[in-house]
């Protein structure tokens, strides 16, 4: 028992002491093992053997172990699609292709549902340029599973490729019916536009707007009209987008890609309409990117008061949203008050009183009511004040509830005492309007009298006079009236009077009265108006001589007309002379009108400041008539510049192409 002991001890070998226990000079790491394992290849594995076939019986034996080893794993775990997969690549490398196809077949029975599975199958048949199987697997798996944009995709772009453009078209109609994403119907509408299909693109547009009702979309359509010229069809769509979205779905990218393109266009009123339109009724805190964007094209395009105008609108903005809040708030709606008074129209004033007043203090405690009652006694001096709400209304309003009353002695009655107390225009034109309606002429003639002894210089009166005679069919008392008119010392309107006159004797067919009118009336003035419309008068006259008639009042007019200042006019005359040698004169005639056509030359002159500083030249243009003796040495000095112009140029051109001239001298 000791013995074996002593041997068992005996074989235990010893460990060794380790004596210095210092840590070694080099490290070494575990990273720098594996790199010097990388190194060493010490891992790495021997390649498989190649295997080379050579016969035919080798090659279906290697067929049939692949196939088995395929089958297998699909036995094991048919939900498995890469296997599947696998098995369809491989039979497909082989060239194998019906084999693919059943192979595909038995794994769409497992789950028609991969995507994948599809692709991998339709991929397989595109590669070896079978088309209609192509064709069908697409079609089976756009019908089993028409929500994969994918399918969709490779179709038409199948289709595409292939040339046949109606088959991708009608494919790409099959995926609309399903409404797809916002993508699908862009690529739709960039196919067509590959092929020059505007109208078709538009036509899509049409749907796509309807079925994703968006606002982006809605301005992609309108620079799609804007970038192929269509800019009334660009407006339209803008106008549609604008109603179709109405007050209540507001957004304001839609007015800023608008008024960009109105700002295209140098429609720069149309823009601001459409700001004030847009800030009118959004919100301030949607509305940030319109103010900006307004704001700089004011500052482009817009004066003083277009800047002052967006200041204001922003103001009206911050008095809205305080109203809002707290519409009893009367200190906010004096403030906004105040500044519409300041701004804005009548009836916007009006407007923003009636809604300032329909505030009514909700509890009897006169401190509220005290700011409340200053409303009303505001709204009182505005109208009487700003808003000239005169007694005349007062007097009309009242004759209108007797009559509304049957009471026409209490009407007539109020007007006639208005017009004793406070006559005014509007009292007259208001009581003869009655009057007319009642069909008493000669109660209006007696008004119309009143009238002009009230206003003797108002012109329309006496045109509304003349008119009601002349519709009555008394035309001395009309003519009368008219001689009474253009007599006065005093007139507003005098040429429309004269117009009105002159129209008068025309249609009674008075062709020497109204000769003699513009007769009297160029004794009175000298305007080219008038003549140019005395000449085109005796044209128009019809009767015999009345080219020549026209002909020499344009002659008299223009000899009239030399020591006229105002030498456009003189040459309004002369184009009017010419226009009617063009239509009616001989060659001769056009030649003289020719011949007295003025000179167009460019001058300069000193121009002075307010305060009577030397400002500098300016440069203006003048005309010189050939009749016009003072200005004949300027003719000549123009005529030899000119020529001496022309043959600078002529021998500029003879030195820059000297063998022109040798050739022309040869032949």
């Amino acid at each position: 028992m000791a013995a074996s002991t002593a041997a068992g001890k005996q074989r235990i070998p010893k460990v060794a002491k380790v004596k210095n226990k210092a840590p070694a000079e080099v490290q070494i790491t575990a990273e720098q093992l594996l790199r010097e394992a990388k190194e060493r290849e010490l891992e790495l594995l021997p390649p498989p053997p190649q295997q080379k076939i050579t016969d035919e019986e080798e090659l279906n034996d290697y067929k049939l172990r692949k196939r088995k080893t395929f089958e297998d794993n699909i036995r094991k775990n048919r939900t498995v699609i890469s296997n599947w997969i696998k098995y369809a690549q491989w039979e497909e490398s082989l060239k194998e292709i019906q084999r693919a196809r059943s192979i595909y077949e038995r794994a769409l029975d497992v789950d028609y549902r991969n995507i994948t599975l599809w692709l991998k199958y339709a991929e397989m048949e595109m590669k070896n340029r079978q088309v209609n199987h192509a064709r069908n697997i697409w079609d089976r798996a756009i019908t089993t599973l028409p929500r994969v944009n994918q399918f969709w995709y490779k179709y038409t772009y199948m289709e595409e490729m292939l040339g046949n453009v109606a088959g991708a078209r009608q494919v790409f109609e099959r995926w609309m019916e399903w409404q797809p994403e916002e993508q699908a119907w862009h690529s739709y509408i960039n196919f067509e536009l590959r092929y020059k299909e505007v109208d078709r693109a538009r036509t899509i547009y049409e749907r796509f707007v309807l079925v994703h009702p968006d606002v982006k979309n809605w301005i992609k359509y309108a620079r799609f009209e804007e970038k192929h010229g269509y800019f009334a069809h660009a407006r339209k769509v803008y106008e549609r987008a604008v109603e179709f979205f109405g007050d209540e779905h507001m957004d304001e990218r839609l007015y800023v890609a608008f008024a960009k393109f109105e700002e295209n266009q140098k429609e720069f009123e149309r823009v601001r309409v459409i700001y004030k339109y847009a800030l009118d009724r959004i919100s301030k805190q949607e509305a940030q990117e319109l103010f900006k964007n307004y704001t700089i094209f004011e500052k482009k395009f817009g004066d003083r008061r277009g800047i002052e105008d967006i200041i204001v609108s922003k103001r009206r903005f911050q008095y809205e949203e305080e109203v809002k809040a707290n519409p009893h708030n009367y200190d906010a709606w004096f403030d906004y008050l105040r500044l519409v008074e300041s701004d804005a129209e009548a009836e916007t004033v009006r407007e923003v009183y009636e809604r300032a007043i329909a505030n009514v203090p909700p509890i009897q405690e006169k401190r509220h009511w005290k700011r409340y009652i200053y409303l009303w006694v505001n709204y009182a001096l505005y109208e009487e004040l700003e808003a000239k709400f005169t007694f005349a209304k007062m007097w009309l309003l009242y004759a209108q509830f007797e009559i509304r009353q049957k009471n026409l002695p209490f009407a007539r009655r109020a007007l006639g005492t208005s017009i004793g107390k406070c006559p005014k225009n509007k009292l007259f034109k208001g009581y003869i309007e009655l009057e007319l309606q009642l069909r008493e002429f000669d109660r209006c003639r007696k008004l119309y009298e009143k009238f002009l002894e009230f206003g003797p210089e108002n012109c329309t009166s006496w045109i509304k006079f003349a008119e009601l005679e002349t519709i009555l069919g008394d035309i001395e008392r009309a003519r009368a009236i008219y001689e009474l008119a253009i007599s006065q010392p005093r007139l507003d309107m005098p040429e429309v009077l004269w117009k009105s006159y002159i129209d008068f004797e025309i249609e009674q067919e008075e062709t020497e009265r109204t000769r003699n009118l513009y007769r009297r009336l160029l004794q009175r003035t000298q305007h080219v108006k008038v003549w140019i419309s005395f000449a085109q008068f005796e044209l128009s006259s019809g009767k015999e001589g009345s080219l020549p008639k026209c002909r020499q009042i344009y002659e008299e007019a223009n000899k009239t007309m030399r020591n006229c200042e105002e030498k456009e006019e003189r040459l309004m005359l002369l184009e009017s002379w010419r226009s009617f040698e063009d239509e009616f004169g001989t060659t001769s005639d056009k030649e003289r009108v020719d011949k007295l056509m003025p000179e167009k030359v460019k001058k300069r002159r000193k121009v002075q400041a307010d305060d009577g500083s030397d400002a500098g030249w300016e440069e203006y243009y003048d005309y010189i008539f050939p009749e016009d003796a003072a200005n004949q040495p300027n003719l000549k000095l123009l005529a030899m510049a000119k020529l001496w112009k022309k043959q600078q140029q002529e021998k500029e051109a003879a030195e820059q192409d000297p063998d022109k001239d040798i050739d022309e001298s040869e032949s």
